[in-house]
Formats: C-alpha cells, sequence, structure tokens
C-alpha cells in the first residue's frame, strides 16, 4: 500500500510553482507517511528506508557526499537524543521499582473513594510524566499494570461487570496520560521532535520552562477536571471502599522501606528536572541528560547492556533521527515554501486568531486519520506551521506551542491514537461503543480548553 500511495502521487500533475524535483521527494515523502501509518515493518524500520531512498536517489542534495551527510544529520540533533536519554529514565524507574512505588503510595492515600482513585491514578501519571518521553510506557507499561489489579476487588471484570469499577478506572487512566503527554517536553517523544521542528521552521526556541509555563492554566483545568468529569459522564456503580488502598498498602509493604538505588534514582530526577527547568543557560538540556545517564550507570542503577538492551529507545532514536532528516527535506525541495504560498492566498483577510483556531482545530482532529503520533507530527505539523505563518500579523510562538500541546492531548481520539489506546481498548473493560464515544466527547473537551484557555493566554504571556 505505501508504495502505491506514493506512486499515485507521482502520478499527479506538478503544482504551478513546486518544480518535478519537489514533488518527487513529496511523493516518497507520502509514501513514508503511509507506512507509518499501516506500519507493514516496523516504524523506525519505515522511516529508515526512506530516508536512505532519498538519499540514494539525491532527492534533497545533487552531490553524493551532501546528499549523505543530510540523511545522517537527524543523528547530529540533540532533541532526538534526548528522547533516547528520557528512555534511559524510564528503565532506570522500572529497575529500582521506584516508578512502582510511586503509584501504589498514591492509590494507597488516595483510593478510599472511588473519585479519590480516579486521581490517584491521574497523579501517577503526572509524577512519571516528566522522566518517560513514552505514553506506551508510562501508561501501558507502568500505570496499566498496577491498576488492573484493582477492579477485581471489587468484583468488576471484562464483560457485564465492567462498569462496577474497571471501565471508570481504565478510562480514567487513558484520557489522563493524553493530559500527561502535553503536559511536558520529555512527556511524549513526538513533544520534542515537534520543538526542533518549530525552532527550524520559525526560528522560536521552546525550552521546558516555557513548554511547562504555557501548559499551567490547561493543567490545572484539565486535572483539577478529568476524574470528577468521568465519574460524571462514565460513572461506576462503587463509589468506593477500603478494599483498593488496602491492597496497595499490602503491596508497598512487600517492597519494603525505600531502597538506596530508589533514593538515588529519586534524587537524580530531581536535580535533572531541576537542572532542565532553571540551568538552560547553563548547560543544555540535552547535556543534562547524557550527565543523568551517565551517573545512573555510575551509580549502578542501570547497566550498559540494559541501555544497549533497550531495543525501545534504539527504535525511537532511529526513527526520529530519520523523521527528523525527511521532514526537513520538505523545506530544503521547496514544498513548505510553495505551501506556505498558496495558504496565504486563501486565508487572506480573515483575522490571524480566528485562522490560528482554525487550524489548531483541524490539526487535532486530523488525527483520526492517523494510528501514530510521531507520524502525524511529521506529516502534518510543518505544514500547518507554514499555513499560519503566511498568515500577516500571525502570533507564531503561540501558534507553534498550541501545535505542539496538541499533540498528547489529541491521543484520546480513539481506540489507535496512541500507543496506550490498544493496551486499555483490549482490556475488556471499556466498549467499542463506549470508547469511541469518550473519545470524541473528551477529544472535543480537551480541544476547548486548548483554545479556549490556551489560547488567550499564549497570545498575552508569550508574544
Amino acid at each position: 500500500m505505501p508504495p502505491a500511495v506514493g506512486l499515485v502521487a507521482l502520478a499527479l500533475p506538478v503544482p504551478a510553482g513546486l518544480g518535478p524535483g519537489g514533488m518527487r521527494y513529496f511523493a516518497l515523502f507520502v509514501a513514508v507517511i503511509a507506512g507509518l501509518i499501516v506500519e507493514p515493518i516496523p516504524a523506525a524500520a519505515v522511516a529508515f528506508v526512506g530516508m536512505a531512498m532519498a538519499a540514494a536517489a539525491r532527492l534533497v542534495v545533487p552531490d553524493a557526499e551532501g546528499s549523505l551527510k543530510w540523511a545522517l544529520s537527524g543523528f547530529a540533533n540533540g532533541t532526538v537524543w534526548l528522547v533516547f536519554a528520557a528512555f534511559a529514565f524510564a528503565l532506570g524507574y522500572e529497575k529500582t521499582g521506584l516508578g512502582r512505588r510511586i503509584a501504589l503510595a498514591l492509590v494507597a492515600r488516595l483510593g478510599a473513594r472511588t473519585l479519590g482513585l480516579g486521581y490517584a491514578v491521574m497523579l501517577a501519571d503526572v509524577a512519571l510524566a516528566p522522566f518517560t518521553p513514552s505514553n506506551t510506557a508510562r501508561s501501558a507499561g507502568a500505570i496499566f499494570p498496577v491498576i488492573r489489579n484493582v477492579p477485581p476487588l471489587y468484583g468488576s471484570l471484562p464483560g457485564p461487570t465492567a462498569r462496577r469499577l474497571g471501565g471508570y478506572v481504565l478510562w480514567v487512566a487513558f484520557a489522563a496520560t493524553a493530559v500527561t503527554s502535553s503536559m511536558f517536553i520529555t512527556a511524549l517523544a513526538p513533544n520534542l521532535l515537534a520543538v526542533g521542528m518549530v525552532e527550524k521552521a520559525t526560528g522560536h526556541r521552546i525550552t521546558m520552562a516555557d513548554w511547562i509555563r504555557g501548559f499551567l492554566p490547561m493543567a490545572l483545568v484539565l486535572l483539577g477536571t478529568l476524574p470528577w468529569l468521568v465519574y460524571k459522564l462514565y460513572p461506576p456503580e462503587v463509589a468506593g471502599g477500603r478494599e483498593v488502598p488496602d491492597w496497595a498498602a499490602g503491596e508497598l509493604e512487600r517492597m519494603g522501606p525505600v531502597t538506596r538505588d530508589e533514593r538515588r534514582m529519586g534524587g537524580l530526577g530531581v536535580l535533572t528536572v531541576l537542572l532542565w527547568v532553571f540551568g538552560g543557560a547553563l548547560i543544555d538540556p540535552t547535556t543534562v541528560a547524557l550527565v543523568a545517564i551517565s551517573l545512573m550507570l555510575i551509580l549502578r542503577l542501570v547497566s550498559w547492556d540494559d541501555v544497549a538492551g533497550n531495543r525501545a529507545a534504539w527504535s525511537t532514536l532511529v526513527l526520529l533521527a530519520a523523521l527528523v532528516a525527511l521532514a526537513d527535506g520538505l523545506g530544503r525541495v521547496g514544498f513548505i515554501a510553495w505551501f506556505a504560498q498558496g495558504s496565504a492566498r486563501a486565508l487572506t483577510g480573515l483575522h490571524p486568531l480566528a485562522v490560528m483556531a482554525g487550524l489548531v482545530a483541524s490539526f487535532f482532529l486530523v488525527h483520526y486519520l492517523f494510528a501514530s503520533i510521531t507520524a502525524h507530527a511529521t506529516a502534518v505539523l510543518p505544514v500547518v506551521l507554514a499555513a499560519g505563518m503566511a498568515v500577516p500579523g500571525m502570533p507564531v510562538r503561540p501558534f507553534a506551542m498550541l501545535c505542539c500541546y496538541a499533540l498528547g492531548l489529541m491521543g484520546v481520539l480513539t481506540p489507535y491514537a496512541t500507543g496506550p489506546a490498544p493496551v486499555y481498548f483490549g482490556s475488556g473493560y471499556i466498549s467499542r461503543r463506549a470508547f469511541w464515544s469518550l473519545g470524541l466527547v473528551f477529544g472535543l473537551f480537551f480541544l476547548a480548553v486548548l483554545l479556549g484557555i490556551g489560547l488567550p493566554w499564549l497570545v498575552t504571556w508569550f508574544p
């Protein structure tokens, strides 16, 4: 299918102002995006093949040496290595047991009532999000294995009794990871990819401190209302009980006292976040992450074999490096400039804020067509940014930040929208109809918060 999509694009008439070379590269790019959506081979392999074919055909740079340097340029991108480093952090939390302890402690303290349990599940995700660039690893790998033990304590099992408790708890966990994925740059790998794209396309650098301050009012609303809103729209049949906190307390007791490795991992995590937020003028965030990995190795919180054997981390590194180069190619062959000029003509006369809201909403809702946020960011973000920048008077920095924040939030839309979605959908606690319905309702809620609160906040404070 992906090659056929590319051939169809190649057979289309070359638009005026683009040129045959740009059209050939666009056809290859479309084929890569189609491959990332259907994944006939792993996503990293799809991107790698596309990068290699573009380099071999010299579609971006005409000479052989320059073409090779372009293809490998993504591996010199600091953002790509920051993603890899964050995977190592997730491994440290798993190996030391600190991630599980945090989740259990929150459930033990807040789980006496079902609504409190919802907030506990959400806060567990918040606690892990800054250090886990894969929401699949965080939510499906760390949160889900803990909370799936909770519903059976109340006689809630997949099937007729799913709504007793399990449906509520699992939907809160799934929706919460969409929110936390947008709270921190390092909470979702495509966030880091998007920040790099924004800086290259607009010249605006979004720091970690900028990201957190920009999302703060939206985070307060979303975190404050999410479990309550699920409780009202998809209510459980059980209001509360002592079984859940007692079970969590028992699991914590079996874990024993906090170990030396857990304390070291926690301290290292806090120090890293502080340097990310406040130390930008002194040390690059990627350098901070690489030093933190070095300390994890020196302190034997993880071993080199652990790092070398982390297939997800290395696959993500190859995937993002290849996509960074491929996205850069769109600009080099003139496609972005051509699209921006066409968009400017089409959007002439509209108020810049109206254009901003419309483009962000379109960027968000088109995710129904994607099964990968990374693929979505790579294919659509450069084009949307170009369209927005072409509008006279557009507040580019707020616009770019809204697009970046949309990436995590859009993961709530469908059973395939993001990595953890198939895990929660396949649990049996949320029916197909309920999953699609809740995805639409909460997707529109997230979008309303993004535009109703985020847009005026960012326009005011991030001109």
